[in-house]
């Protein structure tokens, strides 16, 4: 099957009205441990017109081999770029939609943070539903559109640069909870993570509010 590269046409739209795109993009929804988290990259006009990094796609259609050199090359083409967390602990208190909002507030807020203004800026947001603008404490424009992530190269950008970050933390975490075998299923639920949990219970890290012993293996 061919895969068609994502392209800049969206984003180029948008930027005739906006002065800045903001893409976000979530990674670790469905896992059953660890935090979720949300890539951000920022677009203006003049970034908009560079070609587009050799490569790039939905970090689930790039291999785990090149995911780091795409998302390194995807951070370095963008004007900002950042991620945000909603630990395990907050998708049990507030569960995984408000935590999704908490997490992109935060990658809103980590360009922010960089030096990029939001007063007349877009977040373009991957999906069918606005989990942001209730939880984000500045009012923000924000357009979610399904498939963004495989069509729009800013979000893209966003879904890679949140994939390497939360897989890294997530082989980080396996080095104290090896039997889990984190490095290899990042916190989703394959049949060896399930086992282990039935073996030696949950750790800190595992979303205990999820009926996790008979959750759907994903892979």
């Amino acid at each position: 099957m061919t895969v068609v590269a994502p392209k800049l046409t969206l984003e180029r739209k948008l930027l005739a009205e906006f002065d800045l795109v903001i893409s976000l993009d979530e990674v670790g929804r469905g896992a059953l441990a660890g935090p979720v988290a949300v890539g951000a990259s920022v677009m203006d006009a003049a970034g908009a017109r560079r070609r587009v990094p050799e490569g790039l796609r939905d970090s689930k259609l790039v291999t785990e081999r090149r995911r780091p050199d795409v998302a390194a090359r995807a951070a370095a083409w963008v004007q900002a770029s950042g991620v945000g967390w909603a630990s395990a602990a907050e998708v049990d208190e507030v569960g995984i939609m408000r935590a999704l909002g908490l997490a992109a507030s935060r990658a809103v807020q980590s360009v922010v943070d960089q030096g990029v203004a939001t007063a007349n800026a877009l977040v373009l947001l991957d999906g069918n539903h606005d989990y942001v603008s209730a939880v984000h404490p500045v009012p923000l424009r924000v357009r979610p559109v399904v498939k963004a992530d495989r069509d729009c190269a800013s979000v893209s950008a966003a879904s890679v640069i949140a994939k390497v970050a939360r897989d890294t933390l997530m082989a980080g975490l396996h080095v104290d909870h090896p039997a889990y075998q984190w490095d290899r299923n990042k916190g989703y639920a394959s049949l060896e993570h399930r086992d282990a949990i039935r073996s030696v219970g949950l750790s800190p890290h595992h979303r205990s509010s999820w009926a996790i012993a008979d959750a759907p293996t994903l892979f």
